[in-house]
């Protein structure tokens, strides 16, 4: 073989191996909306994509109300339709009582959502604005704070209600670096190998903020036996017995405990909660909410691994479309 036809072989094989490595961190690294979040205390992130995918026969879009009909109407945006991932950040406020309450958030929302209706509406909203990095922040009272946001790309916008613009400015310098596929902030580096593959939703860090009730996570009613700033990594995952359509969703709650002693303790409080649940929820009535409960009780399990406390469950592929009707 002619050496410059080796050489050039070499070269395009070179590039290839590159491009494949390139691929393959990507497809490890976290998505890139939630790259871009800023520091924060935990962190939420949906894909809607799939979830239309797999249930696209049986979602039925609720009918809006007047105040959210004028918002499509003047952007065109329908966040049911539009809206394909969201990735949001949670802050803990120093003082619970302020106007931002326990939890500030900070969020990427990525879809069919920015262009000039949008610009003419954040206009219309803001009283005051900021230009940074290139990118015009609309500052937008609400309810005793300040909202701001910012289009940062054809198809990201950025949102963050915290007492001061270091959040926002975060997820807009962190967007020229948006490239790197394990850029992004110091929980996501710590916390992401966690999250199982193939999550369409999935939480990590303190996560059971925005349920704190007197320092201990509520919900459906039930006060856990977790501290409201105990790290947790939990996750949605399609279980598809056929390939195409989704037969139902695998919860999986990761909670790392300071020792495997306390692991313990806490497990077999789950454990104990889990039963008595069964029993309370058993006579309730047939609607969304109690049969979506029940379900998740009937096979959920708890197991201790060393430090971990992990919870599993399930839910019917037909609760997320009951939810959004």
């Amino acid at each position: 073989m002619h050496r410059r036809t080796r050489r050039t072989l070499l070269i395009v094989a070179a590039v290839l191996l590159l491009l494949a490595v390139a691929v393959f961190l990507r497809s490890k690294a976290p998505p890139e909306a939630a790259r871009l979040l800023p520091e924060s205390d935990g962190i939420i992130y949906i894909d809607l994509k799939p979830v239309r995918a797999f249930l696209h026969k049986d979602l039925k879009p609720p009918q809006p109300v007047p105040e959210y009909q004028q918002f499509i109407d003047a952007t065109g945006i329908n966040w049911e339709r539009d809206l394909d991932q969201a990735a949001i950040a949670l802050h803990r406020m120093d003082n619970p009582n302020g106007p931002n309450g326990p939890v500030a958030y900070s969020m990427v929302l990525v879809g069919r959502l920015t262009g000039r209706k949008l610009n003419a509406w954040l206009e219309s909203h803001a009283t005051s604005r900021e230009d940074y990095a290139g990118k015009t922040i609309y500052n937008i009272p609400s309810e005793g704070r300040t909202v701001r946001v910012a289009q940062i790309g054809y198809d990201m916008v950025a949102i963050s209600n915290t007492p001061t613009t270091e959040q926002i400015h975060s997820i807009i310098d962190r967007h020229r670096t948006a490239a790197l596929p394990f850029a992004g902030s110091s929980l996501l580096e710590k916390h992401f190998r966690d999250v199982p593959l193939l999550s369409v939703a999935w939480g990590v860090g303190q996560i059971g903020l925005p349920f704190n009730e007197s320092g201990a996570i509520s919900i459906f009613g039930f006060e856990l036996p977790l501290p409201a700033d105990a790290t947790i990594v939990a996750s949605l995952s399609p279980v598809l017995p056929v390939p195409g359509k989704m037969g139902a969703l695998r919860v999986r709650v990761e909670e790392f405990a300071p020792n495997e002693s306390e692991a313990a303790n806490q497990a077999a409080s789950l454990n104990s909660l889990v039963t008595l649940a069964r029993g309370f929820t058993a006579p309730l009535g047939d609607n969304t909410a109690n049969n979506a409960l029940k379900a998740l009780l009937k096979d959920a399990s708890v197991s201790q691994h060393h430090e971990r406390v992990i919870v599993t469950a399930s839910l019917p592929a037909g609760f997320l479309a009951s939810v959004a009707q």
